[in-house]
C-alpha cells in the first residue's frame, strides 16, 4: 500500500516533489467571470508568525465558512467579497476586517480532524448581483455518490508557480469513496473528510485551502459540500486526491454557532 503524507496547508512546510508538467491547476482549472461565483471569500489571516491566504464561502450576510486551520491562532482577517482579483479589487468588490472567528472545539492541527472554522463580519452586509451567499448546505449525504462539484481558488497553478493567482480560478472535480482515497493516505482518512480527483490530475493547491467544494443544481443553486483541508505532500502535479471538509458532517454544528436555517 502506498501512503502519502498529507500535506497541511499554511501550518506546516511540505516537502514538494515538483513535476515536469504542463498541466495548469486551481490546478487544470479556468479563469471565473465577474459574478460567476459571488459566494467565494478571500481571506488574508493575520498571527503572530506572518500573514496567510485563504478561501472561504459566504454563508449568509455575516458568515464565512472555511477551514479550522485558516482561523486557528488568527488575530485579524482581512476579506475580500465581490471580486475575481485580489491583486487589484474590482470595482464590485468589497474590503472588510474582523477578529471575530469560531474554531470548532475538537480541531486538532496535526491530523487536521475537524478542519472547519467560522469568520464573522462585524456587521452585516448587503448583497449585490456580485455578493451572494451559497445557497444551502447538504440536507442529506451525497458524497462520494454526485458529479457536478466545483472547486475554486486563487491558489497555486503549479508546484514550479510559486505564489497566488491574480484571478480566481474554478475547476470540477470528482469525488471518490474514502476507502479508494485510504489506499493513498491510510487511516489519516476519516469519516469526516472526503477525497476528490480529476481526469489530468487537477484539484487544488497552496493558497487554495479553505476554498468550499460546491454542488450546482436546478438553476443553478449551490449547495456546499467540503472545504479544502490538505494536499499530497508530494505536491499538486501529482495525481494523488486532494482532501476536503465534508461540511455534512458538521451541519448541526454550523447552524448552532450562526442560526443559518
Amino acid at each position: 500500500m502506498k501512503i502519502s503524507i498529507l500535506c497541511i496547508l499554511t501550518l506546516a512546510t511540505c516537502t514538494i516533489a515538483a513535476q515536469n508538467s504542463q498541466e495548469q491547476r486551481i490546478i487544470g482549472g479556468d479563469v471565473a467571470f465577474a459574478g460567476q461565483i459571488p459566494y467565494i471569500a478571500a481571506i488574508y489571516k493575520r498571527t503572530n508568525e506572518g500573514t496567510f491566504f485563504c478561501g472561504g464561502a459566504l454563508m449568509n450576510d455575516q458568515w464565512i465558512l472555511t477551514s479550522g486551520h485558516c482561523v486557528y491562532e488568527a488575530v485579524l482577517f482581512t476579506i475580500y467579497l465581490g471580486t475575481t482579483n485580489i491583486q487589484k479589487l474590482d470595482s464590485t468588490g468589497i474590503q472588510l476586517a474582523t477578529d471575530t472567528y469560531i474554531l470548532h472545539p475538537d480541531f486538532n492541527p496535526d491530523t487536521l480532524e475537524n478542519d472547519i472554522g467560522l469568520i464573522k463580519l462585524r456587521i452585516p452586509i448587503t448583497f449585490t448581483d456580485y455578493i451572494k451567499p451559497v445557497d444551502n448546505l447538504p440536507s442529506y449525504e451525497l458524497l462520494p455518490n454526485t458529479g457536478g462539484l466545483m472547486s475554486m481558488g486563487w491558489g497555486q497553478t503549479s508546484d514550479e508557480t510559486a505564489g497566488l493567482e491574480e484571478e480566481l480560478n474554478f475547476v470540477y472535480l470528482i469525488p471518490i469513496s474514502n476507502e479508494e482515497c485510504r489506499l493513498t493516505y491510510g487511516n489519516q482518512i476519516k469519516d469526516s473528510m472526503v477525497c476528490v480527483g480529476g481526469n489530468f490530475n487537477e484539484g487544488f493547491c497552496q493558497g487554495d485551502n479553505g476554498s468550499p467544494l460546491v454542488r450546482y443544481t436546478n438553476g443553478p443553486r449551490t449547495t456546499h459540500m467540503g472545504i479544502a483541508s490538505f494536499i499530497s505532500a508530494n505536491g499538486c502535479d501529482t495525481p494523488e486526491p486532494s482532501g476536503y471538509t465534508r461540511t455534512y458532517h458538521y451541519v448541526d454544528w454550523i447552524r448552532n454557532v450562526t442560526d443559518i436555517l
